[in-house]
């Protein structure tokens, strides 16, 4: 279900401070907090003594300190006090996590320490780069599998029906993608020539007729799905087309980075960049704040649709053209677990 040597994100940045935070990754429950200096601690939570969550405790200067009988342990996870007694047994100590704060996220490595290498953790420079301007919302505890939302991003034709009034259009369905597979990736492209815009790209770009929009999403497993999105005037589009000519263009990235917690629930990590009206409030609003009505949108198409799953796990399901991408997805990720578990045996 899980590919454990990977990079995940366990919190935004903005969410880590001296206070104790509690996440579930992967199953595992986990502590994070700042250290003085400010670098990221992530920590088995929960106490070797009596198996009380690390996350009720205090941070203690760079270590933290159980909030039941005062073990304090720390960044490593080794415990280095224990109040009223001078010996600290060795075996007294709780898994240490590798973490990194990269892309405005908190990463966090659930397998093999000795694999976690910062050099694997996803490209999403978009996040920080001065020429974007990025939106942080908070994350969402879905209650549905999270290879769900890969699934869900990979097929854009659901844009027209689920989103018809915000970013969707009929322009999509009648566009048959193109599907590519690479050594890591799935990349599902679409050119819409000469159609309206959907209703949001309208208003953010100031589009009064036609556009060329793209809409092109790529899924990295394990769980790191983009897409790819904009508009241009008439004509400037296409794979050959001199987009810099066009007087208007609306071009942004939507960053999904859910994180597994169960099999069936997840923590789900989203966010907005774009490459225009970085000083208009409009925008701004639009993006920090309809954006993510637009999101909710597919929130519930995803509980409700894992609800039905559970329900009935035997039912069988009819695919047509646009599952094939999150077939070759969800292909690619059960090989990378299938390795993964192959190693370890």
């Amino acid at each position: 279900m899980f590919l454990r040597n990977a990079w995940y994100v366990a919190a935004w940045a903005h969410e880590l401070t001296r206070k104790p935070l509690a996440r579930t990754c992967l199953g595992d429950g986990v502590v994070l907090y700042r250290k003085e200096d400010g670098a990221p601690v992530a920590l088995e939570d929960r106490c070797c003594h009596r198996h009380t969550p690390l996350s009720l405790g205090v941070v203690t200067g760079d270590g933290l300190r159980c909030g039941y009988h005062g073990y304090l342990f720390d960044a490593a996870g080794e415990c280095v006090e224990i109040p009223g007694q001078k010996l600290v047994p060795p075996q007294a100590r709780v898994r240490a996590y590798p973490v990194v704060e990269r892309w405005k996220w908190i990463w966090i490595w659930m397998g093999d320490p000795a694999l976690a290498d910062p050099a694997k953790i996803p490209d999403l420079w978009w996040a920080d780069h001065p020429d974007w301007k990025m939106s942080t919302p908070p994350m969402v505890p879905l209650e549905c599998d999270y290879r769900l939302i890969a699934d869900n991003v990979l097929d854009a034709t659901h844009l027209t029906f689920v989103h018809a009034s915000s970013i969707g259009s009929g322009g999509l369905t009648e566009v048959e993608p193109t599907v590519e597979a690479f050594e890591d990736s799935v990349r599902v492209s679409r050119w819409v020539l000469d159609r309206p815009p959907p209703p949001a790209y309208a208003k953010a770009g100031h589009f009064d007729g036609n556009c060329d929009r793209w809409a092109f999403v790529e899924f990295r497993p394990p769980f790191v799905s983009i897409n790819f999105a904009g508009c241009v005037d008439v004509g400037r589009g296409g794979p050959n087309g001199d987009q810099s000519a066009s007087k208007r263009r609306v071009e942004l990235v939507a960053i999904s980075v859910p994180t597994p917690v169960t099999a069936t629930s997840c923590n789900y990590f989203f966010g907005f960049s774009r490459a225009f009206a970085h000083d208009d409030p409009e925008v701004d609003y639009m993006f920090n704040e309809g954006m993510i009505e637009v999101f909710r949108e597919d929130f519930a198409i995803l509980q409700a649709q894992q609800r039905v799953m559970s329900a009935r796990p035997d039912a069988p399901r009819v695919s047509t053209i646009y599952d094939r991408a999150a077939y070759m997805g969800r292909r690619m990720l059960d090989r990378m677990i299938e390795a993964e578990n192959r190693a370890k045996a």
